[in-house]
């Protein structure tokens, strides 16, 4: 299920929502997960994994994302956000479109960045925000992260809108305020939009204050939603191997398929049964088996 998260609520609200429709629905105890956390200002794509396809929400949530963010120069925030506190204010109206274009070059392609200290991030057995709203700050170790394009698409200072297209785990609050560092006035993000995940669009997403019971009629199959796999049709003989847990030959069309890459695998009706592993062996192995009856 794709959802319009609205701003204000966390991604585990909008996760009880669902889980509140889906038993009043379905009158049982469902399983429910969300893809991808957003902050709680932030809006836009979130995927929320009903039954058993929480059991795929681990390659969904490892997917590229694509967001609209609105940064404002001139003032820092403990969050990095509008949420938090103004922290610094610097006059930023020498800043000229032309100085924000030459240092957006240096957060393009492969880069390490520091998380921020309000984030979910465990350090010595803490999340990161437990420390900070104890008035600590802490030394977080860089993630490598890759920012596949990053574009100014409004320009209104103190404010602008950048598009940015990045890698799963990417802080776009740090990439406000290391832009607002790197110019020397502070920044910080005002609004934040997931436009995609993966292969979702916000177009497909429906909003959550008009989530009822027809919502479930028109969830995303699993099969669906790793739709921009690799795909095998298994044939009966491969499905007998997925229910003893065993590897099966993979066949000439596979033969290209780099070796540890994951497929999806189809029965004849279209419906994902297993997640599959290229082999090294030239066998295709069970990574992961949802069962033949998985829609």
């Amino acid at each position: 299920m794709i959802v319009d998260k609205p701003r204000g609520l966390t991604s585990h609200d909008v996760v009880n929502k669902v889980k509140w429709v889906a038993r009043a629905v379905s009158g049982t105890k469902i399983k429910v997960g969300h893809a991808g956390t957003l902050d709680p200002m932030a809006t836009g794509v979130l995927v929320v994994c009903v039954g058993d396809a929480t059991r795929l929400s681990e390659y969904v949530m490892a997917s590229d994302k694509v967001y609209v963010a609105r940064v404002r120069l001139g003032e820092a925030t403990n969050t990095y956000d509008a949420d938090g506190e103004i922290v610094a204010r610097q006059d930023a109206s020498r800043i000229t479109r032309g100085r924000v274009e030459a240092a957006l070059e240096a957060y393009r392609g492969d880069i390490q960045q520091i998380p921020p200290m309000y984030s979910a991030i465990k350090q010595g057995g803490k999340k990161l925000y437990e420390i900070a709203r104890a008035g600590v700050t802490v030394d977080r170790a860089p993630r490598p992260v890759t920012i596949t394009r990053l574009t100014i698409i409004a320009w209104e200072p103190p404010e602008l809108a950048l598009e940015v297209v990045c890698s799963a785990g990417t802080y776009i609050r740090s990439l406000a305020h290391d832009l607002g560092e790197s110019l020397e006035v502070g920044a910080h993000l005002t609004a934040l939009t997931r436009t995609r995940s993966g292969a979702f669009t916000l177009n497909e997403a429906q909003p959550l204050e008009s989530l009822g019971a027809d919502a479930f009629g028109r969830m995303i199959s699993p099969a669906d939603a790793l739709r921009d796999w690799y795909t095998v049709t298994l044939d009966a003989d491969a499905l007998t191997h997925l229910r003893h847990g065993r590897a099966f030959p993979r066949g000439d069309a596979d033969r290209g398929v780099r070796v540890e890459s994951l497929a999806r695998g189809l029965d004849a009706e279209g419906a994902l049964v297993a997640v599959l592993r290229a082999g090294a062996d030239g066998l295709w192995h069970p990574h992961k088996v949802l069962g033949s009856t998985a829609h």
